[in-house]
């Protein structure tokens, strides 16, 4: 009896020693994993790989579209595809909150994979999860790094419009509430900076960084950390008043190639956003990462995708929690 347990011990050891290592995400009620889709929709990751490459060989654009739409999912709910959601009898929409409206876009895309999805394995694949894997295809196809995205996420019942105005870190907010606003979601300023690295690629509209070039402080003067012939070039497409939806590269050096440029740009007194520069003027251990991240790419690379998973842990929906959509802008009846 002794030499069976004893047997049973080895043999459990050595099934552990040669267990792949998990990259999931413990989640109330269940785990994310990689292999979620494996036998219910093993066609689920290569059909939205295919959908975002075709999206984003079209518009360049879309990926940090896609790339934003599920950062702005994941700070309200959690991952749980509440922004997707159009407005109903029950249901305010988060697209009309003051961060999403004018401004967030992609929906067309994530619909068209929702709709390949549902042909090819009906109600399996959730909302939740195309967003996550849109979001590393869209970072691949820039150039950027890529990762394992854990899945197994299921889909909201009902959104937040307030949740989308309060918890989404604004442009013009100080370094504190934004690193605040991480820290609530389970982030720390390592995370923040390194996601605030997709800034290497999309766009920003002059309404979001206008107060720099004219009142950043109320008193009517130009933030003096942005380098000032770059403000004026900025200028140039961003008056006092009109043209709020003019768009800006976010990185000027590159602004189509996810890499660290938008770093340096930070050391160069050239982040676009107020929300940028402070990464470097407002916190010692941000402005060590910037040095950092503008010295390596390699090293923003691998911390972006630890950052990125990290991020789509937030409270996603697992087990029988939500639902699995039949379409990503209304709730199931």
């Amino acid at each position: 009896m002794a030499q069976l347990i004893s047997v049973v011990l080895v043999l459990g050891l050595v099934f552990l020693a040669f267990s792949p290592i998990c990259f999931c995400g413990k989640t109330t009620g269940g785990y994310l994993y990689p292999q979620f889709y494996d036998r219910s929709c093993p066609k689920a990751r290569e059909i939205v790989h295919s959908i975002v490459a075709k999206a984003v060989a079209k518009e360049a654009r879309m990926a940090a579209s896609l790339l934003r739409l599920h950062f702005h999912d994941c700070f309200v709910k959690g991952c749980d595809a509440s922004v997707l959601l159009d407005s109903t009898g029950s249901i305010v929409s988060e697209k009309g909150s003051n961060p999403n409206r004018n401004s967030l876009r992609g929906f067309e895309v994530i619909d068209e994979i929702k709709s390949a999805l549902e042909k090819e394995c009906p109600q399996t694949v959730s909302c939740a999860d195309i967003m996550a894997l849109s979001a590393r295809d869209s970072t691949v196809l820039t150039g950027g790094p890529s990762w394992e995205v854990p899945l197994g996420r299921r889909d909201s019942i009902g959104a937040s419009l307030s949740g989308s105005n309060n918890n989404i870190p604004a442009p013009n907010n100080t370094f504190q509430t934004i690193l605040t606003k991480f820290k609530l979601k389970g982030l720390n300023v390592v995370d923040l900076v390194a996601l605030s690295g997709s800034h290497t690629i999309g766009n920003a509209r002059c309404t979001s960084f206008r107060q720099r070039l004219y009142n950043q402080s109320g008193n009517g003067k130009p933030d003096y950390s942005l380098q000032q012939s770059f403000a004026a070039q900025l200028r140039n497409r961003c008056p006092r008043s009109g043209g709020d939806q003019n768009l800006f590269f976010l990185d000027f050096a590159s602004p189509k190639k996810f890499d660290n440029s938008y770093f340096k740009n930070i050391l160069a007194s050239k982040g676009l956003l107020s929300s940028d520069q402070v990464l470097l003027t407002k916190n010692e251990a941000s402005m060590e990462l910037v040095k950092k991240y503008a010295e390596s790419n390699e090293l923003f690379f691998e911390q972006f995708s630890k950052s990125m998973v990290k991020m789509g842990n937030i409270s996603p929906l697992t087990g029988s929690r939500g639902e699995i959509r039949k379409g990503c802008r209304k709730i199931n009846s």
